[in-house]
């Protein structure tokens, strides 16, 4: 079926304005998460889209949360037949630097605006690539099941957690595919995430009285301050999975990413917090790590006696399919045959969906045409052609694993 890839290259470019008149639609629909603001909106409008290209579709709507107010879910799916490969996207983006990001503009080859490149410039090549490959008969023997989450930024618990928690996602399934922006790269792994909030009490005084005060600032530098010495010697852990650089192998602890203290200057402050952020390589095990930290921190500030609480904001474990594995050689083969060139496979630097899915045995992979330099930045962007071609790679793979 990779044969087929000049007819689908064809069916695609007579649909370009198309794919683009809708990423363009999608883009001013400002998802910023957080807050998590026009969710339902935005999936109604992709709901409309898949109607329209003979997708069936559902909207899912979750119980509102104080963080989230409006989760939803769309759920799709085309082709015949109880074999499955899962399109997996989210439609939510991180907050922009400026409001006219949510103006897309078309030019010089380029969409430009916040999440063409991540990712609902990928949603719409899965969504053209699902309907390229059923008009020209290459799911008559399977079906393509679409995802789109609406809370990836933030930590999925409405969005893949709900839908493994649900028992939606089906572990016979032959594969998934993520449209992150890898920029041609196939990413087939991913590190793991552990986020705390380290919180600290004193008592608050006026600089004049200072000597009534109990600094709580004071002791959170001091619990920060191995942690930090953590953060470097991690650095020294290095995966054996393929990395964008020799300087990326090593594992990864932010240490004071998000902090804040007191009420005003002039005051001790009476609490103080800190964020810990740990990306653990493949290779380290998510409690072992976790148990790392908060033991850090226990004996940090166990030779004070302090007042401090951990909250876990984030617990994910790291996921990877081998390279080995037959579908990640037929991913590598469907993209080659659209590209004319092979692809390179790489563990990701941060944390994936596909992890709900490999966590299953689903062999899982992100592979997507925008590019992770300008991704959550001001001048986010993803070219036209790969528009295109991303979504003939996504037709050929479905073609392909569901024949």
């Amino acid at each position: 079926m990779i044969d087929h890839a000049a007819d689908l290259s064809g069916w695609l470019k007579g649909r370009a304005d198309e794919m683009v008149a809708l990423l363009e639609r999608l883009v001013a629909v400002d998802t910023e998460n957080p807050p998590g603001r026009r969710l339902t909106e935005c999936a109604q409008l992709l709901c409309d889209a898949m109607r329209e290209l003979g997708i069936s579709t559902e909207l899912l709507k979750l119980t509102p949360t104080a963080r989230l107010p409006d989760p939803c879910i769309v759920r799709g799916s085309l082709g015949e037949g109880t074999r499955i490969v899962y399109f997996h996207g989210h439609f939510d983006v991180v907050p922009a630097q400026r409001r006219d990001q949510f103006e897309p503009q078309r030019r010089n080859g380029k969409i430009i605006g916040r999440g063409t490149a991540d990712m609902k410039g990928g949603i719409v090549s899965m969504l053209y690539g699902a309907a390229a490959a059923s008009d020209l008969g290459l799911l008559s023997r399977g079906r393509i099941v679409f995802h789109f989450v609406c809370d990836e930024e933030t930590g999925s618990a409405a969005g893949s957690q709900h839908l493994r928690d649900a028992e939606m996602i089906k572990a016979d399934a032959l594969a998934m595919v993520t449209a992150e922006p890898t920029g041609g790269v196939i990413w087939h792994a991913n590190r793991g995430a552990i986020t705390l909030r380290v919180s600290a009490r004193g008592k608050e005084a006026h600089v004049g009285q200072a000597h009534l005060g109990v600094n709580s600032f004071e002791r959170i530098v001091r619990i920060a301050k191995p942690l930090a010495t953590l953060a470097h010697d991690l650095l020294d852990k290095r995966t054996a999975f393929p990395v964008e650089s020799e300087e990326a192998r090593g594992s990864m602890l932010v240490v004071g990413g998000a902090a804040g203290a007191g009420a005003n200057f002039n005051a001790v402050p009476a609490s103080a917090w800190f964020s810990v952020d740990r990306r653990f390589n493949p290779e380290e095990d998510l409690e072992e790590e976790l148990t790392r930290l908060t033991d850090t921190i226990n004996r940090a500030s166990a030779e004070f006696a302090a007042d401090v609480t951990v909250d876990v904001l984030q617990k994910a474990p790291a996921a990877s399919t081998k390279e080995t594995d037959p579908t990640s050689a037929l991913l590598a083969r469907c993209v080659s045959a659209i590209e004319g060139a092979s692809p390179q496979f790489q563990m990701c630097p941060g944390v994936l969906e596909t992890r709900w899915y490999a966590q299953l045995g689903i062999p899982a992979y992100a592979y997507g045409g925008g590019r992770l330099n300008v991704s959550h930045g001001p001048d986010e962007y993803i070219d036209e052609g790969a528009l295109l071609r991303c979504a003939a790679v996504y037709a050929t793979f479905a073609g392909e694993i569901l024949q």
